[in-house]
């Protein structure tokens, strides 16, 4: 049963006005706001432009790209490099948690496929207690096997200058500096889990103590104080280099320079930032 014109004094007609103006409105409101946001945002970065930004006073982050190198040539897998993290980060110390790790790939006689270790897994590795009182090390567990070849991996988070990451955050916890170091504010992470989802090489863990995700930062708090991350400082071998690209003479430009590199996994685009020399076709 229709309602009388008495009940319901709005007729289509009126309606469809009602409605259009209300539409117009809208996105009068929606432009005005964007308008602001970039606005805002401009203002933002124009104001970082000209004053120190974080974390370091002084330290101007338009004036530096920084970029990390690993040659696998020279990685022994005497895991220093882990520990160093570890100590200088406050990362949980125990065999689960890392924001840097190294893979041991071994290829034995008559397999196709490489055997590949982690000291994310306790068996794979000799001490891994969770008071830290022994360092870690592999396990010998191929002693008495014919390898056609070994080699170790160094893993880091690669630094995207497209990062899955930062565009899954829900509240932008997790960003991207102006000088190409992603970061995560944990102020404002809310532990929602999305960006270690959605991290292509696994860099990102979850650090269920403080509620929040957690990764590889290259030490910000160091290099923006000229100094380099711990990991690179510990590295006896020189397998891991670090440095600013806008610096022709740094270690890392020579390294880009010197050597043939190549990136890990290239066809999904994110453009890490994290160059290798010395890997095999199976590693990823």
């Amino acid at each position: 049963m229709s309602d009388s014109p008495d009940t319901n004094p709005i007729n289509r007609r009126s309606f469809l006005k009602l409605a259009g103006a209300t539409a117009a409105v809208g996105a009068t409101a929606v432009e005005a706001l964007n308008a602001l946001v970039e606005k805002a945002a401009a203002s933002v970065a124009t104001e970082a432009r000209g004053t120190p930004s974080f974390p370091t006073p002084g330290y101007d982050w338009t004036k530096h790209r920084w970029a990390f190198g690993v040659d696998s040539n020279l990685c022994a897998g005497c895991l220093a490099c882990v520990e160093a993290c570890k100590l200088e980060n406050g990362v949980p110390k125990d065999p689960h948690h890392f924001r840097t790790w190294v893979e041991r790939y071994v290829y034995l006689e008559g397999e196709q496929s490489p055997r590949v270790d982690s000291e994310a897994n306790a068996g794979d590795i000799a001490a891994s207690n969770a008071r830290f009182v022994e360092p870690y090390r592999y396990d010998d567990r191929y002693a008495d096997k014919k390898l056609e070849k070994s080699f170790f991996v160094p893993k880091l988070c690669n630094h995207c200058s497209r990062p899955p990451c930062v565009q899954v955050c829900p509240v932008g916890a997790t960003y991207r500096t102006e000088d190409g170091v992603v970061l995560i504010d944990q102020d404002y992470c809310i532990g929602c889990r999305y960006c270690v989802q959605a991290c292509p090489y696994g860099a990102r863990y979850f650090n269920e103590q403080l509620g929040v995700a957690d990764k590889c930062t290259w030490c910000y708090h160091r290099i923006t104080k000229g100094l380099k991350p711990a990991c690179v400082e510990v590295c006896c071998h020189g397998a891991r280099v670090f440095g600013d690209l806008n610096d022709p003479e740094s270690d890392i430009s020579r390294f880009l320079r010197d050597n043939r590199v190549e990136v890990l996994k290239p066809e999904i685009g994110t453009h890490p930032n994290v160059y290798y020399v010395g890997i095999d076709k199976d590693v990823r």
